[in-house]
């Protein structure tokens, strides 16, 4: 790696937390906010540099050939998680190496990675993906439906469940994104806040590059941010 670009990501990175701090005074009282690199396309000597030198805790990856390729750079510097889409015949590769598995959409889903989990004899972390604009072309379960498959997902044995992933639509204005957020939000604090679930700290996971300090603002605990990280993706790699 190159000395210009360790000063670039670690500019970058200042910055990123600059913009969450700033948000998170904005917002005011409420819980701390972590940040996830988004760190699929990018080398995995980045993600390690960061990890090593700038302060970042964790990475996540869409794909799981990608994970796969990186995780014995990336996951002895800090948490490796998944944030793809996820197909079932992938789940082997990914139970007792992801630290958490951002992307349950789906009881088979859910129940393939338990059978795997269980397995291994492990617990695997999981969230939930909520698909807050109900969008066909995206996963994720809708918000309506959200609260009855949480409360299903929770009971199931070998799953940790952690909270949710919200994804979002992408909205002209960034103002409009807030509803989705805002109602998101509102699923989460009506779930998580019921001392049956006896979840500790549970995950809001939403906003991204372009809305993370809207999403911190209406009551993220984890934003996944890429390109603001890493600069602008090179797909041809």
């Amino acid at each position: 790696m190159t000395e210009l670009r360790k000063i670039e990501l670690s500019d970058n990175y200042s910055r990123v937390m600059e913009q969450i701090h700033a948000a998170v005074e904005r917002r005011g009282a409420g819980p701390a906010v972590s940040l996830l690199a988004a760190s699929k396309t990018y080398p995995a000597e980045d993600i390690a540099y960061l990890m090593t030198h700038c302060g970042l805790t964790m990475a996540g990856e869409n794909r799981q050939t990608e994970f796969t390729e990186k995780y014995d750079v990336v996951h002895p510097c800090g948490q490796y998680h998944f944030i793809g889409h996820l197909q079932t015949n992938k789940v082997k590769y990914l139970v007792g190496k992801a630290d958490l598995i951002h992307s349950v959409d789906s009881v088979h889903l859910a129940e393939e990675i338990a059978r795997q989990s269980a397995k291994l004899e492990v617990t695997t972390p999981i969230l939930v993906q909520v698909n807050a604009g109900r969008e066909e072309s995206k996963s994720g379960i809708f918000p309506e439906e959200a609260p009855e498959f949480l409360a299903r997902i929770s009971e199931m044995p070998a799953l940790k469940l952690r909270g949710m992933m919200v994804v979002a639509p992408i909205c002209e204005e960034k103002s409009a994104v807030r509803k989705y957020f805002q109602e998101s939000c509102r699923i989460f604090i009506d779930f998580f806040a019921k001392n049956t679930h006896n979840i500790e700290d549970p995950i809001l996971s939403m906003g991204m590059s372009d809305t993370f300090a809207e999403a911190i603002e209406e009551g993220a605990t984890l934003v996944r941010v890429g390109s603001a990280l890493f600069g602008a993706r090179d797909y041809s790699k």
